[in-house]
């Protein structure tokens, strides 16, 4: 009676743009919503409402049209309708969809723009930008 199908929770998941490779929960923030200082979040997150400050997502984050985020984003994945003011930093495949604004600089190991997408800053894509770089050491 209360139960979904698999049919109906996939369907569901990917209007979130996240599928069954993405695993794991989902955390909805809905259009209306506000959410002000650090967002931190473990599990796929789908944004539709706005954050103001800090944002570190596990695993993959969505921003749907009309969602925005004044701060830093960190993710593995990450699909973007919404407006960013602030650096995002996406350790595997970034997607900018048709209505994406990012004021900010960008880092991610792939990246995929859509006609219309747009992005104010440094750009910096591929692998060797997610490999820790070496410091080095002060010699006495």
């Amino acid at each position: 009676m209360f139960g979904s199908s698999s049919k109906e929770k996939n369907a569901a998941a990917s209007n979130f743009g996240i599928n069954d490779k993405d695993g794991g929960a989902t955390t909805v923030i809905a259009k209306g919503t506000t959410i002000e200082g650090k967002f931190k979040c473990t599990e796929n997150v789908r944004l539709d409402g706005a954050i103001i400050g800090e944002v570190k997502v596990d695993k993959r984050f969505v921003m749907g049209d009309g969602s925005s985020v004044q701060g830093n984003i960190s993710a593995r994945d990450a699909s973007i309708k919404g407006k960013i003011k602030g650096d995002v930093h996406v350790k595997e495949a970034l997607h900018l969809l048709d209505s994406a604004v990012i004021e900010g600089n960008i880092t991610a190991k792939t990246m995929i723009v859509e006609e219309g997408a747009r992005y104010n800053g440094a750009c910096k894509i591929g692998e060797m930008l997610n490999t820790p770089v070496a410091t080095p050491t002060a010699k006495n």
